[in-house]
């Protein structure tokens, strides 16, 4: 019998597995289908500080991007994550937006989060092949990317007593005077010491076996994607850093279920050039959707007017867990003892992914946590019992 199996294969679970086998905990780690073949496969890999508003979700981002760096050194590379700490550029298109992205920015700072403002002479510095006209701008050194599937599927290689089973959906939980005790699964039940919740945009679904409920729902994204652009920069990246305008922050802070797009640019390893971003609530709507994309490469152009003539080579989509507060659930549920949650991220999973398993193995072994979890309780939503 395993000390603990965590639900979801994904970033998130991937993170909790590592942590607490870490911990010295026996962890099976089942998905239904196979590993990052959810949310983490669809995204940009992102481990940002930049997009979010001082409080709770801040200091978590903080202290993750610093696990994120401590990880990828252990690794190294090759056999990393392709863990690239380039750094995030956010310009402001008037003077207005750049007051407003200044002032953010020094509160941010009170954070642990570092800033440099950069002036509007001084952005092509940054981004040679940047737009003029932009008022400026700040960087910020912290943020950086990796690649989620990959470092998905080495967090869970990286750590003796993680056993994986994929292509296992888990039908239902088991339970004893109340308490969860393990899983049932389409390959039979699997008692357990403890049970966590790393089902991304399906966390609701699981926490409804245990009788109790998580309001999280799926909010889609578009990424497109570029062929190859190293060769037409001179060797270098055309974009150097992850790049957006000021409005994808109001958008990631937004409740809107309508869609919403903002500029945000990068570059991978491959040579490629990622474009985002949308938000949309439609369920699980895959429909592929011509004028978001449309609308995405127009962004992207003001941006950075030499992808006009460059080629996107595939686009795709995915649904991030959605929660009323922004804020993810993250801790041990009073209402179900032996169910802990690691679910309901939105689009920062892939950033928040390290300390969410950090917390979370902090729980299992009875340890004080690094970070008050209470903003992240899991009966905190008003009406939240089943």
């Amino acid at each position: 019998m395993p000390d603990v199996v965590v639900i979801g294969a994904g970033m998130v679970g991937a993170a909790c597995a590592y942590y607490a086998a870490r911990e010295g905990l026996s962890v099976t780690v089942l998905d239904r289908a196979s590993v990052a073949g959810g949310t983490t496969g669809s995204g940009e890999g992102n481990v940002l500080v930049s997009d979010k508003e001082p409080g709770p979700e801040l200091d978590l981002a903080v202290l993750s991007c610093r696990l994120w760096a401590e990880l990828a050194a252990e690794a190294g590379e090759p056999g990393g994550f392709e863990h690239e700490p380039k750094g995030g550029l956010v310009v402001a298109e008037s003077d207005e937006v750049l007051r407003a992205l200044t002032e953010l920015a020094g509160r941010q700072e009170k954070s642990g989060v570092a800033t440099r403002p950069v002036a509007a002479d001084e952005l092509a510095r940054y981004e040679p092949h940047l737009a003029p006209g932009f008022a400026g701008g700040v960087f910020y050194p912290q943020d950086a990317q990796v690649q989620p599937m990959l470092a998905a599927a080495r967090l869970l290689r990286r750590w003796p007593g993680v056993a994986l089973r994929t292509g296992t959906e888990v039908t239902g939980l088991l339970m004893d005077r109340g308490r969860v005790t393990g899983v049932r699964t389409s390959a039979g039940d699997i008692p357990a010491g403890a049970v966590v919740n790393a089902a991304g945009v399906w966390g609701g679904e699981v926490a409804a076996l245990a009788g109790v409920t998580l309001p999280i729902m799926p909010r889609r994204g578009f990424i497109l994607v570029t062929e190859p652009l190293t060769a037409r920069a001179g060797g270098r990246p055309l974009v150097r850093h992850k790049v957006y305008t000021a409005a994808y922050v109001t958008n990631v802070a937004s409740d809107s279920e309508g869609l919403e797009t903002s500029a945000v640019v990068e570059a991978t390893r491959a040579g490629t050039v990622l474009i985002g971003a949308s938000r949309e609530r439609v369920g699980f709507d895959r429909t592929v959707s011509l004028p978001v994309l449309a609308r995405l490469a127009r962004q992207a152009v003001g941006l950075f007017p030499a992808l006009a003539d460059v080629r996107a080579i595939r686009a795709y989509c995915g649904f991030r867990p959605y929660c009323p507060d922004h804020l993810p659930v993250i801790g041990a549920d009073p209402r179900a003892p032996g169910l802990y949650h690691a679910c309901g991220h939105e689009g920062a999973g892939i950033g928040l992914a390290p300390v969410t398993g950090l917390l979370v193995a902090r729980h299992l072994t009875g340890a004080v946590p690094e970070l008050d979890l209470a903003p992240f309780r899991p009966d905190r939503f008003a009406g939240a019992a089943a």
